[in-house]
């Protein structure tokens, strides 16, 4: 099966120059690669995205404007905002998405105050903001789908409050644990990088992809929360890189972190939660196939020829996929 045409090579040492606008093209919203090429390809490191280059970079740069991740008079099909699977499959999504973005936001609250250095500060007060923001826009969508403003919150809660409770609250304990208890700042990077950005995020990457056609400003949304997600992975990932070379008596200690954490994700739903939100989607393609024309969701890939199940693996192989190029970039590539 094809799954990406996505470079493989390792993270590069160079870093990427800016146009002439001076926004740098990894934040750049024309001109970033996908997450899969990015994570995979770029080198950053909060020396190079602290504060100043956050305040160029990404109002300028990956919002210019879009306040709620997409522009006013992109918006979603017919299709999607009256009742039916594709309606059920995406207001599911942003719900549970709102609430992961939400409980990471408060959780970087740590690890901003546990930097050790001040690029390495402000680089994490900024990813704080980032989350806050995919929170809000991706509630805010919600919106836009059709739930009334007044029953918004609790309309996020009654959607994702099994997911939430089942998924969300053991990883969410495992970072406090790191994080507010041990006070551990490399290993809560690492659980954000590794175990909850670095397992989660592909799903955004195939989220664009899939809703490109039925909701754009959905696609749009999830586009900008890659842009931010790039940077937020490769950063992470020179944190601990840097640590380990500085100090590699700490590598086995950190292998077991990240054995702990794979034996967590084990026993969470997350696939079957995954599969009842692509097995709607499937509904809505299956409904509304004549939508969707020749779009293809991979190179050579037609969407309405795209099974839950196909999507489902091709998420779990992109995921992987990264990880095992993120993990030797750190010096943890027994993890894999």
């Amino acid at each position: 099966m094809t799954t990406s045409t996505a470079s493989t090579t390792s993270p590069t040492s160079t870093p990427p120059t800016a146009p002439p606008g001076g926004i740098p093209a990894e934040a750049d919203w024309d001109r970033a690669p996908s997450l899969l090429e990015g994570a995979e390809t770029l080198e950053l490191t909060p020396a190079r995205c602290n504060l100043r280059y956050w305040l160029n970079a990404v109002p300028q740069g990956t919002l210019r404007g879009r306040d709620l991740g997409h522009d006013d008079d992109v918006r979603p099909l017919d299709a999607v905002t009256r009742p039916g699977p594709l309606n059920s499959a995406l207001t599911q999504e942003l719900a549970y998405r709102s609430v992961a973005e939400d409980k990471a936001t408060r959780a970087i609250g740590y690890m901003t105050a546990l930097a050790p250095d001040t690029d390495t500060m402000e680089f994490y007060a900024t990813q704080l903001i980032d989350e806050a923001r995919h929170a809000m826009v991706f509630r805010s969508h919600l919106l836009d789908l059709g739930v009334p403003q007044e029953e918004l919150f609790a309309t996020v809660e009654r959607l994702s409050a099994t997911d939430r409770e089942r998924i969300l609250v053991p990883l969410e304990n495992l970072g406090l644990r790191v994080l507010r208890d041990e006070r551990d700042f490399v290993g809560g990077v690492l659980v954000l990088t590794v175990l909850v950005e670095g397992v989660l995020a592909p799903a955004a990457e195939l989220s664009e992809r899939k809703w490109r056609v039925f909701d754009p400003a959905a696609a749009d949304i999830e586009r900008g929360a890659v842009i931010d997600e790039i940077r937020h992975l490769t950063v992470g990932s020179a944190v601990v890189r840097d640590h380990l070379r500085r100090n590699p008596h700490d590598k086995e200690r950190l292998l077991e972190l990240i054995r702990e954490g794979y034996a967590l994700w084990d026993k969470l739903p997350t696939t079957e939660q995954l599969m009842r939100r692509e097995e709607l989607f499937q509904q809505g393609v299956d409904e509304h196939r004549d939508l969707l024309g020749d779009y293809e969701i991979w190179p050579g890939r037609r969407l309405a020829d795209t099974t839950a199940v196909e999507r489902l693996e091709t998420g779990h192989a992109w995921a992987a996929r990264m990880q095992r190029t993120r993990l030797a970039h750190m010096g943890l590539e027994e993890a894999t």
